[in-house]
């Protein structure tokens, strides 16, 4: 998991480089097609990624995204209108079999479908119209890492064909690289967690898809019960589960989301409790327990994919010190197949 994470701004590199020109053509073709609904499916870490997709397309196109139900059409057989959508599959190893029966049904309701996996050769790269590939290599440890940045970086390629805002997504290999510096500062902290068992992560916005991955991270390697929360949805009622010590992760970069974390944060020192900030501004860094600082040159749109870095870390570099082997997770395996 520690080399996999390592190889991400070489997989980004590459990724950019060689899919941009099928990103371009693949523009002009689905401006023409008069899109006017986005729907993405997935499971694990690639739902995470597709939660983050959702917000980029939203904000970046201005066209409707919905993130699908697989059960409405492999359990409950409907039959939707969707001449006018792209569906969108994501997985690493396209494999996913409620995946792709999705894509085929939306095939057959009239959508363009799109596939984004690490594997050329897949099921799904055959049923999709097109295929978008994340250079990744073959990913070893069951954990993703490389193939969740990866599928996260296709959101910017499609939002920049699609949409009008400028996203300068060339710079995030560069503060990719750039977040694995802060290896050495994780060793030192994740010792302060090792006995943790229960935590909350936040994140809001664009980064609100980070909570949920860094949370299945922490179960699925370090088996800590990790529930996860919009800053803005956690003073709806999950707050009253905090208490003196209770660890608190927040992915806090610098931009509109600024004032909910401070909000928070305020909160939770009034609780004493152990609030981690993954974070790129200075306030944020102040109020917080404990926290990794990230590069004041980040944006906040291009801020998701370094920051999961340093968590991505945090969740091997745990596990390691509890003493449980985050390559091999107890009850699960790389491909899981459900319908």
């Amino acid at each position: 998991m520690l080399a996999e994470i390592a190889e991400q701004p070489v997989v980004l590199e590459k990724t950019i480089r060689l899919e941009t020109d099928k990103l371009k053509k693949l523009g002009e073709f689905l401006r023409g097609k008069d899109i006017d609904l986005i729907v993405l499916v997935a499971r694990g870490s690639s739902d995470n990624a597709a939660f983050f997709g959702r917000y980029l397309l939203e904000i970046t196109t201005g066209i409707p995204v919905s993130l699908s139900a697989p059960s409405v059409y492999t359990l409950y057989n409907a039959k939707l209108n969707l001449k006018r959508a792209l569906v969108i599959g994501v997985s690493q190893s396209g494999e996913g079999v409620d995946i792709n029966q999705v894509l085929e049904s939306a095939k057959k309701s009239g959508a363009f479908t799109l596939g984004v996996t690490n594997q050329a050769d897949s099921t799904m790269a055959k049923i999709a119209d097109e295929t978008l590939l994340i250079h990744a290599g073959r990913e070893k440890s069951v954990a993703a890492t490389k193939t969740y940045t990866g599928q996260m970086l296709h959101f910017y390629l499609l939002a920049s064909i699609l949409g009008t805002t400028k996203l300068d997504y060339e710079k995030i290999p560069q503060f990719t690289n750039q977040a694995l510096n802060l290896k050495s500062k994780v060793e030192e902290l994740v010792q302060r967690y090792v006995f943790m068992e229960n935590c909350v992560v936040v994140g809001r916005g664009l980064n609100y898809g980070n909570s949920y991955e860094l949370a299945l991270k922490l179960m699925e390697t370090c088996y800590v019960v990790a529930e996860r929360f919009s800053s803005a949805d956690f003073f709806h009622g999950p707050l009253a589960i905090v208490e003196r010590r209770f660890p608190v992760i927040l992915f806090a970069p610098t931009g509109v989301t600024q004032k909910s974390n401070l909000d928070l944060l305020n909160r939770l020192k009034e609780l004493h409790a152990d609030s981690f900030a993954i974070t790129n501004d200075e306030q944020i860094a102040a109020l917080s327990s404990r926290n990794l600082m990230m590069s004041k040159e980040i944006d906040e749109f291009l801020s998701p994919i370094p920051f999961i870095i340093p968590a991505q870390l945090f969740a091997a570099l745990l596990a390691e010190a509890k003493g449980l082997d985050a390559d091999a997770p107890r009850s699960l395996t790389k491909v899981t197949t459900t319908i």
